[in-house]
């Protein structure tokens, strides 16, 4: 009859099998919290790149999802304690089936590395379209009579302006026409900084508008001016939205319809 007080292979088996199971749990949390953060972050980008959507805060998805990630790792490192001081307390009688599973403790080793390194790259991305708008917008001289916004351009006009017909194109956005001053100008023997208009809109979006505030249609279709200036800086300007909704007086509600302008020259400008 086999001494109870000695541990058995099924002993060993049975830690063996909890470890691994407190493991799991441990990769489950932080699966599940690595998807809730980046998804967080993916609304907070989607609500960026779509102003017809009403502004909301994501951050709580983003800390929820990183306390989940470091909840795994404190699972995994608690299991990987536990079970060395289970295989101690089966050792001491004596038991010849006492060698750890150098896998087991190796892979609670590894998760708890790639959670903490999944947590700190979760708290380091920032929204690219928050970053950006922060870093290359500048709004100058923003005189309330005029409504005029202007944010200055880390690319030539031309270059600036291909860039928004890629981003009107990739968006869906009809680009009416580019109005060319500064070839104009040429034309007529005249000299000017390179200065080019775009008129761009979206009919779904303009024409409520102009229901509800046929003035608007003095306003519309959108556009923007691209322009050097005298020290050769290049300037994004367009017609603020809020300005426009007082001018013309459309209900607030229609205001994300052309807030999309404020999103396009921030991309352009980058």
């Amino acid at each position: 009859m086999p001494d109870e007080s000695t541990a058995t292979p099924r002993d060993f088996l049975a830690v063996e099998r909890t470890f691994l199971a407190w493991i799991r749990t441990g990769l489950a949390l932080m699966g599940l919290g690595f998807v809730l953060a980046r998804f967080g972050i993916f609304l907070r980008e989607f609500n960026l790149n779509q102003p017809n959507l009403p502004s909301r805060s994501y951050g709580l998805s983003l800390w929820l999802g990183t306390a989940l990630i470091f909840l795994g790792v404190l699972v995994c490192l608690l299991s990987l304690v536990r079970y060395r001081r289970l295989l101690q307390q089966l050792q001491r009688p004596g038991a010849l089936l006492s060698r750890p599973s150098a896998l087991a403790i190796t892979a609670a080793l590894v998760l708890a590395i790639l959670g903490v390194a999944m947590a700190v790259y979760l708290i380091s991305v920032r929204p690219l379209a928050q970053n950006n708008a922060s870093k290359s917008q500048e709004t100058s001289m923003a005189i309330p009579e005029s409504g005029i916004l202007r944010t200055a351009s880390n690319h030539s006009v031309d270059e600036t302006v291909a860039r928004l017909q890629s981003i009107l194109q990739a968006k869906g956005v009809k680009l009416f026409t580019i109005v060319d001053h500064s070839g104009e100008a040429a034309s007529a023997g005249l000299k000017m900084p390179n200065t080019k208009l775009l008129i761009f809109g979206n009919p779904k979006a303009g024409t409520p508008l102009m229901l509800a505030s046929p003035s608007s249609a003095l306003d519309l279709p959108l556009k923007i001016l691209v322009a050097e200036d005298a020290a050769g800086k290049v300037w994004i300007s367009y017609n603020a939205p809020a300005y426009l909704q007082t001018r013309h007086h459309f209900p607030p509600d229609l205001l994300p319809n052309i807030a999309v302008i404020e999103v396009l020259a921030a991309k352009a400008a980058e």
